[in-house]
């Protein structure tokens, strides 16, 4: 468990940031991917504008895959949809925690 642990620690944070306009686009796009500084970068950028994060190495491995400005693929069309599925219940929670 410990090696386990500490091989962690060396495996470089890799993050991905998607963008969806559903009345403008057929489907999410990558608009910024990096590894190591550059992740942490993007995670922290979205925790200072309030954007939900999930973490999810192997899709955010795949979807690191693809090119900036991409849309996502139609074969990760229903993992995606569970993010944004998450990402709504995140915002409804928030309005109303926050409605006063």
């Amino acid at each position: 468990m410990e090696e386990h642990r500490k091989l962690r620690e060396f495996i470089p944070k890799e993050a991905v940031a998607l963008q969806y306009r559903p009345l403008a686009e057929s489907a999410p796009r990558v608009t910024a991917k990096g590894i190591g500084e550059d992740a942490e970068r993007i995670l922290e950028l979205a925790r200072i504008h309030n954007i939900p994060i999930r973490e999810d190495a192997d899709l955010t491995h795949l979807l690191g895959k693809l090119e900036l400005e991409t849309e996502i693929p139609p074969s990760l069309y229903r993992l995606i949809a569970e993010i944004l599925a998450f990402i709504y219940f995140v915002n409804e929670k928030w309005k109303r925690e926050n409605a006063a």
